[in-house]
């Protein structure tokens, strides 16, 4: 058993929380959808412009794992335009 993490931070096109709000309630929610993933909003709470979103899986190979997180990297950036991806953090164990 393989667990692979992400951590993404990302700038918002937003100017305050209750728009960052629903931008972020929207990526995880269709982030576990699609990807069946573990998702989370893990720091940044009270900024408005910036998020940190942590998603998680675990698979019965590495490769499997790190594909799907890396999948889903390309699917935020296709699917949400509008925000901006600042750094990707991933981690294997």
């Amino acid at each position: 058993m393989h667990v692979c993490s992400a951590v993404f931070h990302l700038h918002l096109p937003s100017r305050s929380l209750k728009v960052k709000r629903g931008i972020v309630k929207s990526i995880l929610a269709r982030a576990r959808n699609t990807f069946n993933v573990a998702a989370a909003e893990v720091d940044m709470q009270d900024v408005h412009g910036s998020a940190l979103l942590a998603f998680v899986t675990v698979s019965g190979s590495r490769a499997g794992a790190r594909s799907l997180l890396e999948e889903l990297e390309e699917w935020l950036v296709e699917e949400r335009p509008d925000v901006d991806i600042v750094s990707v953090e991933m981690e294997e164990r």
